[in-house]
C-alpha cells in the first residue's frame, strides 16, 4: 500500500513550510479565535501548495471561523461570489500566485515572519495595533479583516474586488463594528 502522505522533494528538505511543527499559532496578542484562523490559513496554504500564508488564505479562514466577520460582510450574492473565488483558488483562480511571494509594496521593509507573506505579516501586526487602539489586549477577527482591507495591493483585496465587495465600504463597516474587548 502506498503512503497517502506525499514525499518532500530532496530540493525542499530543510525548507520551512507553513505547517512546520515548530511554528506556533498562539501569540498572546492574538485572541483564541485568530489562532484558529491562522491554523486554518496554514492548512489552506499547505493544501494549495503555497510556501507562505497570504492575505487571501487569512480572508478565507476568517470567513470560515469567525461569525462576526461574516456579519460585517453580510449575506447575499457578494458573499456567495467571494466564497466562490476563494474556493476556486487552487483549481484555477489564483494559480498565478503559486510560487510567488505576496508583497503589496505598501510596507517599505520586507518583514520576516515564519510562514507568512510580508503582506500577511503586516496585516497581523496591524490587527494587533487596531486592537490596542480600541482598548483590547488581543486582536479579533474584525481587527484582522480591517487590516486586510486597509492595504489595497493585497491578494485579499483583489479577491474582494473581483467578488464585487467595495474594500473601503467594508473597512468603514469594520470600523463601525463593536468587537468584544478580550
Amino acid at each position: 500500500m502506498q503512503s497517502r502522505i506525499p514525499r518532500q522533494p530532496a530540493g525542499e528538505q530543510g525548507v520551512r513550510r507553513p505547517d512546520h511543527p515548530d511554528r506556533t499559532d498562539h501569540d498572546d496578542r492574538l485572541g483564541p479565535g485568530l489562532a484558529a484562523v491562522v491554523s486554518g490559513a496554514r492548512r489552506r496554504a499547505v493544501r494549495d501548495g503555497d510556501r507562505q500564508i497570504d492575505t487571501a488564505h487569512l480572508l478565507h479562514s476568517l470567513l470560515e471561523y469567525d461569525p462576526e466577520v461574516c456579519a460585517v460582510l453580510g449575506d447575499g450574492p457578494q458573499m456567495a461570489r467571494l466564497l466562490g473565488y476563494l474556493v476556486q483558488r487552487s483549481i484555477g483562480y489564483g494559480l498565478r500566485w503559486q510560487g510567488t511571494v505576496e508583497d503589496s509594496g505598501a510596507v517599505p521593509v520586507v518583514k520576516e515572519a515564519a510562514g507568512f507573506s510580508p503582506s500577511a505579516a503586516t496585516a497581523v501586526d496591524r490587527a494587533r495595533e487596531r486592537a490596542v487602539r480600541r482598548g483590547a489586549a488581543r486582536a479579533g477577527g474584525v481587527d484582522l479583516l480591517a487590516a486586510l482591507v486597509a492595504d489595497p495591493g493585497t491578494r485579499a483585496v483583489e479577491v474582494l474586488v473581483r467578488a464585487g465587495v467595495d474594500p473601503q465600504a467594508l473597512l468603514a463597516r469594520a470600523d463601525g463594528h463593536a468587537e468584544p474587548t478580550a
